[in-house]
């Protein structure tokens, strides 16, 4: 009996050594690998940072030994969640501003600032958050309650979408602004009405330039800290990629710097933004790749925001006549530098929302590549759509969109757009059919960073409530594999990343999460609820 113990032992000592000693062994999972075939795994084996194998339980422990042995006893994994529209450094700048993301009501915002100055007391006061489409009175403020509680210190409260901003009089007079200020690309806001004239204090888009230039620029501590914090709340929702869009030069190498030292694990693709001096540094230098960080694409602004009216349309404002929107970056500009980019190995971003911004965007971008195969441009938000415009993005144009945009904007978009142009907004089935493909992102700090209600404003275009019943244009709902591949593979794709990430497959960096529940299965209203109880990054835990 002994010495049949004994051979048993060294027989199963043997298979051990026969084994390849890896670094990560996860077994019995749900695993959606996103692969060409969406295939579904139970487990994978990990060295190196990069997937070496997947496969069956069975066939996984037979193969490789670990020390670290995950049991994911059932739960969900899928490759690490990438966001390919968002501010990630905006998001940890915002950490240190005053919060008016979600207030009812202009007396809400006054009470958040008052509040978050007697606890923080700042020589320039800065928030943001703020919509008016949100309270009952859906029109702008005015600085007139500012200037009163604030009148020898500089208050500029950014709203929502970052296309507009309320400031008090200090900042005006620091940023000298006066009635005959004149900026092309925006709005002055101006009153003559109720026994009142004068700059309301709201700026949108191009002059808020003005207020930006005397802004203290944030210190190297405060740049760390932000991004820091930024990662701290990407990780914490599944993020293990996000796509930056628009970023200098000096935050850039901060990014790199950081990421060399170990003190930022989180993998950026990042937009440069469009200056002068940005683009001749990295047009001449070239794209930027390492493990960590990809640089090779420009991002640039083509018209403002539909909330603030300042999206560019093709005709009037449905709820405010003779309002066309505005171009923040001329068309001749544009093609310029589609022009200048098309010559470069460089990726062309642009932001456009309305229909006109669109269509300006999409032609430039037609001509300016004149049938250059796989260059990937995007055209980020491509909110509303002219019917006849759709067939461009037949030409290789990615449409990197925000589903929670669409669910955030229903409850206005039609008193903004009409009944026929609004069958043309959001419109990301359509946009998929024509593409082949949607890259999904949430454009953060705009939106909330939690993918998962990217994920459920995309498949059901309905709010948290469950309004409206149906969906809000429900023929342009996305299936729940095509939600996940826009958040993965797609994505990447998006990034030229799609040989690296976005799927969990033989090579690729083993970037992945466990869940707290499974995403392809739960009823609809359960998916906002889900949470990735684990992130990895290159095989570690993100932290």
């Amino acid at each position: 009996m002994k010495r049949s113990l004994f051979f048993l032992l060294i027989l199963l000592t043997s298979c051990e050594l026969l084994k390849e000693k890896v670094d990560m062994v996860v077994i019995n999972a749900n695993i959606y690998t996103v692969d060409k075939d969406f295939s579904v795994a139970q487990a994978f084996a990990i060295k190196d940072g990069r997937f070496l194998a997947v496969g069956s339980s069975d066939d996984i422990r037979s193969a490789y030994t670990s020390d670290r042995i995950i049991d994911a006893d059932g739960r969900t994994i899928t490759p690490g969640l990438i966001d390919a529209h968002c501010h990630f450094f905006g998001l940890g700048l915002e950490q240190q501003m005053a919060d008016l993301v979600g207030t009812k009501s202009f007396s809400e915002v006054l009470e958040r600032v008052k509040n978050f100055q007697e606890k923080n007391p700042k020589p320039f006061i800065m928030g943001r958050g703020w919509d008016q489409n949100d309270w009952e009175v859906k029109e702008f403020p005015t600085k007139k309650e500012l200037d009163e509680l604030f009148p020898n210190t500089p208050v500029v409260l950014t709203r929502i979408d970052g296309h507009a901003m309320l400031v008090n009089q200090k900042a005006l007079d620091l940023a000298g602004i006066n009635w005959n200020t004149a900026v092309e690309g925006g709005e002055i806001v101006k009153k003559w009405s109720d026994g009142w004239s004068g700059i309301t204090g709201v700026l949108i888009d191009n002059p808020m330039d003005l207020i930006y230039r005397i802004i203290p620029a944030p210190t190297v501590t405060e740049k760390i800290e932000a991004l820091k914090d930024a990662q701290r709340i990407c990780f914490n929702n599944g993020l293990t990629t996000v796509d930056d869009a628009g970023l200098d030069r000096s935050t850039i190498e901060l990014i790199d710097s950081l990421q060399h030292t170990g003190e930022l694990s989180i993998r950026v693709y990042a937009m440069v933004s469009n200056t002068p001096e940005n683009l001749d540094y990295y047009i001449y230098k070239g794209p930027i790749k390492t493990d960590k960080l990809n640089v090779r694409s420009v991002k640039v602004y083509g018209d403002g925001a539909l909330g603030s009216r300042g999206a560019a349309l093709k005709s009037p404002y449905s709820d405010q006549a003779g309002h066309y929107g505005a171009m923040v970056t001329p068309v001749s500009e544009i093609e310029d530098l589609a022009r200048r980019l098309a010559i470069s190995e460089y990726q062309m971003n642009t932001h456009a929302i309305g229909d006109s911004a669109n269509i300006v965007v999409l032609r430039a971008y037609q001509k300016a590549l004149g049938g250059q195969k796989n260059r990937r441009w995007r055209i980020e938000h491509a909110q509303v759509i002219d019917s006849t415009d759709f067939d461009y993005f037949k030409e290789g144009i990615i449409p990197s969109v925000q589903p929670t945009h669409a669910t955030s904007d229903m409850y206005w978009a039609e008193d903004r757009l009409g009944p026929q142009r609004v069958k043309g907004a959001y419109a990301f089935k359509t946009l998929l059919r024509k593409a082949g493909l949607v890259a999904l992102g949430t454009d953060f700090p705009v939106e909330q960073v939690n993918p998962f209600l990217t994920f459920y404003a995309a498949v059901t275009r309905q709010d948290l409530s469950g309004f409206p019943k149906g969906g809000f244009q429900p023929d342009q709902a996305l299936t729940r594999e095509e939600a996940l591949r826009g958040m993965t593979l797609w994505a990447a794709y998006a990034n030229f990343e799609e040989l690296e990430k976005g799927s969990i497959e033989v090579g690729k960096f083993a970037d992945f999460n466990i869940y707290s529940a499974d995403m392809m299965q739960v009823p609809a209203a359960e998916i906002p609820n889900i949470r990735a109880e684990q992130t990895f990054v290159g095989g570690k835990i993100a932290e």
